[in-house]
């Protein structure tokens, strides 16, 4: 999955997003509105994981899609 499906598919991948990062508040899934760059942000900072470990786990996620 690519980053425009990420984008144009938003409102279906909340609740996934939710399940996988439930550190993740709403106002964070609002803020991110479907940006992949903006999900790695937001995973790295609420769980205290470098930059690459979160890019990692992103593309795991989004893999398993």
């Amino acid at each position: 999955m690519n980053s425009d499906t990420i984008s144009g598919n938003w409102k279906q991948l909340k609740g996934k997003v939710k399940e996988q990062w439930g550190k993740l508040t709403d106002d964070d899934i609002t803020v991110i509105e479907g940006k992949r760059d903006q999900l790695v942000g937001r995973v790295q900072e609420r769980y205290g994981i470098a930059k690459d470990k979160a890019e990692e786990q992103v593309k795991a996620w989004e893999s398993s899609l």
